[in-house]
């Protein structure tokens, strides 16, 4: 089964004559991508104490900032020939830490102006966030695919960014919440389709 290219992969072909030059830049200053990648963590967390200040527009330009930092690990490794699976594992722990700290800075802003359905908002858009990861992984963990979904990390981003700059993070948070956790439930479904396909082609080779 071919998964069709997510917004995601599909941004990465676009904008691949931009992600390759500085890639080839990046590489040559002898940084890693393993580097790129925490850096680009480091910025999240700054941008996420930013935001849990109540400065929304200053912290969403950083998160920005540290969004396209990220953007360019995969690409170094890329061109240096060297992929490896401990540097995608290291880039996919980065960026569920990176997602629950942002949330994290948002709770908390919330907290402090006792407002309560966007500290509880924000916890449902930080689990929906973290399951759509999760259900991928442990479906490509079990031999399945499940990179479907309507919001995936990058729409999440193309989301939480603008509407922060606004300084508009309830109506950020609480479509994150409904949408993102749909998107888990769609890979959901997805998985058990090809689930009951293989028990299908199991039956049937043994008929």
């Amino acid at each position: 089964m071919n998964p069709k290219l997510t917004f995601s992969d599909r941004a990465r072909r676009i904008f691949k004559g931009i992600l390759d030059p500085i890639g080839h830049f990046l590489n040559g200053l002898g940084l890693t991508p393993n580097t790129i990648t925490l850096l680009g963590l480091v910025g999240t967390t700054i941008g996420a104490y930013v935001i849990a200040q109540g400065r929304m527009t200053t912290g969403a330009f950083i998160l920005l900032a540290s969004v396209l930092v990220d953007a360019f690990d995969g690409t170094m490794a890329r061109l240096r020939g060297e992929p490896s699976d401990f540097g995608g594992f290291v880039d996919s722990v980065s960026d569920r830490y990176a997602e629950l700290v942002t949330f994290g800075g948002i709770l908390y802003y919330f907290l402090m102006q006792n407002d309560y359905p966007g500290v509880m908002v924000s916890f449902l858009a930080a689990a929906g966030s973290v399951l759509v990861s999760y259900v991928k992984a442990r479906a490509e963990g079990l031999g399945f695919t499940a990179k479907v979904g309507i919001l995936t990390r990058l729409e999440r981003y193309i989301v939480l960014i603008p509407l922060l700059v606004f300084n508009q993070p309830f109506v950020a948070v609480v479509i994150i919440a409904v949408l993102a956790n749909i998107t888990a439930y769609q890979r959901i479904l997805h998985v058990r389709e090809q689930g009951r396909e293989r028990i299908k082609q199991s039956k049937e080779a043994k008929a």
